[in-house]
C-alpha cells in the first residue's frame, strides 16, 4: 500500500487527485458498501480529528457500535480505521487489511488508485461487513472532491476554516470555505463550528442551495463541558460535537443521554485512542506534543504555551517542505531555544533550511540530524521547571510517540 501507490502523507501534491471518478469506480466495484452505513461526515481546516474522536466516544458511551475513519495516522496505519463499541473497541485487524488488498490488488493496480482512495474503500467495506450502527467519517483534504464525499450522511459537520493547502483549495477564506461546504448534501442538516462573516455567508448560500438546515454551534451551545482533551482549541470543538449530537438525536432517532455526552467527552483517549493533541509526555520538565501545523491551529497552541511556561521554553521543531514558513514562523516565541529537525518522510523540510529561515524571524537554536536527536538534546538541556514543546508537523509528533 505504502510503496506501490501514491500517498499524500508521504509525497504531497503529486498524490492528490481532484476527481471522484476513481472513488466512485471503486465503490461500484465493491458493491457500494457506503450506502449501507449510517454516517456523520466531518470536515474543517483544524479540529476535525478531535471532533471525530469525540463524536465516536459519545456514541460508544451511548451503546452504539461506532466506526471511526480518520487520517493521517501517527504510528500505525490501522489507527485510521477502528471500531469503538460498548463491548469491544479495536483498530482494524492486519488480517482484514491483507485479505482486502490480496483480493482486490489487480483492480487497484489496473485503475491506478491512490493510497487514500484505496483506504477509503477499505474503511467502507470494513464498516459494512462489521455492521456498525453508525460511522464517523473524517474528510482527508478539502471536502467537495475528497474521496470520502461519496457518502450521504445523517449530519454534516464543518469545524472551522483557515488558510491551508492553498495549492488545492484556493488562496482565500471564501474559496476554502466553498470547498469544505462541498460536503453539504441536499436535505441533510449541517453543523458549523467556528465561523467568520466571510465563511458564514458561504455556508448559508450552500445550505440554501441544498435546502439543508444549518446550525452554528458557537451560537447555540453555551455549556462548557469538561474533557480529557486539554488543548485550549478543544473549547470550540466540544461545542461543535454537542450540537452535532443534538441534531443527530432530533433528526435520526439516536438515543444519547446527557451522561453519555459527559462521559464521552471525559474518556476520548481511553475510548478511541486519540493521541497528539496537547498530549503531555512527562513532567519535570513538562513535555507537550501537539499536531497543530498551520496558522489557525498554531496561534491557539502558542498562546497556551505562553500561559504554561514558567522558566525556559525549548521547542523541537520540524515541518514539511510545502509549508508556508512566512505564515507560521512569526507565531513562535523569540525567547525560546529551538531544536530544528527534519521529519523522516520524503516531504520533510531540510533542518538547515528551516534553521536559516527561522533565524530571519529571530528564532535561534541548533540543527539536528533527526527528530529523536533533537528531542534528546532538549531533554538534556532542560531543567525540571522548564517546558519542552514538540511540534510543527504531525510527522514530528508521530516520531516522538
Amino acid at each position: 500500500m505504502f510503496n506501490q501507490l501514491p500517498m499524500y502523507q508521504q509525497q504531497g501534491a503529486s498524490a492528490y487527485k481532484k476527481d471522484l471518478t476513481n472513488t466512485l469506480l471503486l465503490s461500484d466495484y465493491l458493491g457500494n458498501p457506503e450506502k449501507n452505513i449510517k454516517c456523520i461526515h466531518v470536515a474543517g481546516t483544524n479540529g476535525k480529528g478531535s471532533t471525530s474522536h469525540m463524536l465516536a466516544s459519545i456514541l460508544q458511551e451511548a451503546g452504539y457500535k461506532t466506526g471511526l475513519y480518520t487520517s493521517p495516522h501517527l504510528k500505525d496505519f490501522r489507527e485510521r480505521i477502528k471500531i469503538c463499541g460498548p463491548d469491544v473497541s479495536a483498530e482494524i485487524s492486519e488480517d482484514f487489511i491483507v485479505g482486502f488488498i490480496a483480493k482486490h490488488q489487480a483492480f487497484f493496480e489496473a485503475n491506478q488508485l491512490s493510497f487514500f482512495e484505496m483506504t477509503v474503500g477499505l474503511a467502507f467495506d470494513y464498516f459494512n461487513k462489521e455492521e456498525v450502527d453508525i460511522a464517523v467519517i473524517e474528510v482527508g483534504l478539502g471536502g467537495r472532491l475528497d474521496s470520502t464525499n461519496i457518502i450521504t450522511p445523517l449530519v454534516s459537520v464543518i469545524t472551522n476554516i483557515g488558510i491551508d493547502h492553498t495549492q488545492f483549495l484556493g488562496n482565500t477564506i471564501e474559496l476554502i470555505a466553498a470547498e469544505k461546504a462541498g460536503i453539504i448534501k441536499p436535505g441533510i442538516p449541517v453543523v458549523i463550528g467556528e465561523y467568520t462573516p466571510e465563511t458564514k455567508a458561504v455556508f448559508l448560500d450552500k445550505a440554501n442551495e441544498t435546502k439543508s438546515d444549518i446550525y452554528f454551534a458557537s451560537d447555540l451551545v453555551h455549556q462548557n463541558y469538561e474533557s480529557d482533551l486539554l488543548g485550549d482549541y478543544q473549547f470550540h470543538n466540544k461545542k461543535t460535537v454537542v450540537e452535532a449530537i443534538a441534531v443527530l438525536k432530533t433528526n435520526s432517532g439516536f438515543e444519547i443521554s446527557e451522561n453519555d455526552i459527559k462521559n464521552g467527552l471525559l474518556n476520548v483517549v481511553k475510548n478511541t485512542g486519540l493521541q497528539g493533541r496537547w498530549q503531555q509526555l512527562q513532567s519535570n520538565p513538562t513535555v507537550i506534543c501537539d499536531t497543530a501545523h498551520n496558522r489557525h491551529g498554531l496561534e491557539v497552541v502558542m498562546h497556551q504555551i505562553q500561559k504554561s511556561v514558567l522558566d525556559q521554553l525549548h521547542v523541537v521543531l520540524g515541518v514539511v517542505n510545502d509549508k508556508d514558513l512566512d505564515d507560521i514562523l512569526p507565531l513562535f516565541p523569540k525567547n525560546a531555544r529551538y531544536y530544528f529537525c527534519r521529519p523522516n518522510i520524503p516531504r520533510g523540510l531540510d533542518a538547515v533550511v528551516l534553521h536559516q529561515k527561522s533565524q530571519s524571524y529571530g528564532l535561534h537554536g541548533d540543527t539536528y540530524n533527526s527528530v529523536s536527536e533533537a528531542y534528546a538534546d532538549a531533554r538534556k538541556n532542560a531543567s525540571a521547571s522548564d517546558f519542552i514543546y514538540i511540534g510543527g508537523s504531525t510527522f514530528v509528533v508521530a516520531e516522538i510517540l
